[in-house]
């Protein structure tokens, strides 16, 4: 799911795409993909575009209301990309892609086109009428690189959840999923199930400047790499050969070399170093260690 970092490039690249632009014409390929039905989606058509921003891990497009200059009330097209959704920008004129395509965003100065891969239908598009209406759909989450350290230790000690489950909930932090989350405890040398509440005033810090320096790291890596691609992100992935283990299970840490390990669960995975964040201690895998039993190894060197 692109996360923070993916989505700020993308709304970076929006903005310079899209400045002042009217959106001409909203195609919906595949009706799930709308999820709110007042305002009529063919009402946002007509109108210019006054800004992009993101919303947790959401794509926003400010657009012209009825008021003129009345910017409470302007419309806002919402996009949430969830896994597999990915945005195309096409050329006045061009195609969008063949396959995979549940929308086409048309504009005077180009076209967006809102794709999503496989079969299961989560990405949404909401349009929604108000400043207000666009709070509502806020989860809440604080945003870390616009906070203080004492903010950020505050909505960490709210609630008692592991490291790992704080991180990524939306109502906690903003932006922030499965990828790098695995970084930023990578970096803070933080086990991924410890608790919120037993981390001492250290290790409060080290996760504070973990999660800032990853993030904005990524920021710039991706917006660089956008750059070279034409001023677009064309290749949006969870999984990058720079990183240290999110999606590397066997390879070897880049700090002390041991194999990245994982723990799985439903759809997703938290990949570890057990050497430098749990001190050689696995942990046990909801599905493999109730297997395997007492033949589980219980560390590393195991």
């Amino acid at each position: 799911m692109p996360e923070l970092p993916d989505v700020s490039v993308y709304a970076e690249s929006l903005a310079a795409k899209l400045g002042g632009a009217v959106l001409r014409r909203i195609r919906i390929v595949n009706p799930f993909l709308l999820r709110t039905a007042v305002p009529p989606i063919n009402a946002a058509e007509g109108r210019s575009v006054h800004g992009i921003e993101r919303l947790g891990k959401r794509i926003v497009i400010e657009l012209a209301g009825d008021v003129p200059g009345d910017s409470a009330q302007n419309w806002f097209l919402v996009l949430h990309l969830m896994i597999a959704g990915r945005l195309r920008w096409l050329a006045p004129g061009a195609k969008p892609p063949a396959r995979g395509t549940q929308a086409v965003l048309e504009f005077d100065t180009g076209a967006v086109a809102f794709t999503e891969a496989g079969t299961q239908r989560r990405a949404s598009l909401h349009l929604v009428a108000g400043r207000q209406a666009l709070a509502a759909m806020d989860p809440g989450g604080l945003e870390v690189m616009a906070a203080t350290r004492a903010e950020f230790e505050q909505r960490l000690l709210a609630e008692r959840h592991t490291l790992k489950r704080a991180l990524t909930m939306p109502q906690l932090f903003s932006g922030i999923g499965n990828a790098y989350s695995d970084e930023i405890l990578h970096r803070a040398k933080l086990s991924p199930v410890t608790l919120t509440t037993a981390l001492n005033a250290d290790e409060r810090a080290a996760l504070w400047s973990a999660t800032r320096e990853v993030l904005a790291e990524w920021t710039v890596r991706l917006r660089e790499e956008a750059q070279r691609q034409g001023g677009w992100p064309k290749e949006v992935t969870a999984f990058h050969p720079q990183m240290a283990v999110h999606g590397r299970f066997g390879q070897p840490c880049p700090v002390c070399a041991a194999p990245v390990q994982r723990i799985v669960y439903a759809d997703n995975e938290t990949n570890y170093c057990a050497r430098c964040q749990t001190g050689g201690r696995l942990l046990a895998d909801r599905a493999l260690s109730r297997l395997l039993k007492a033949s589980w190894p219980k560390t590393l060197d195991e």
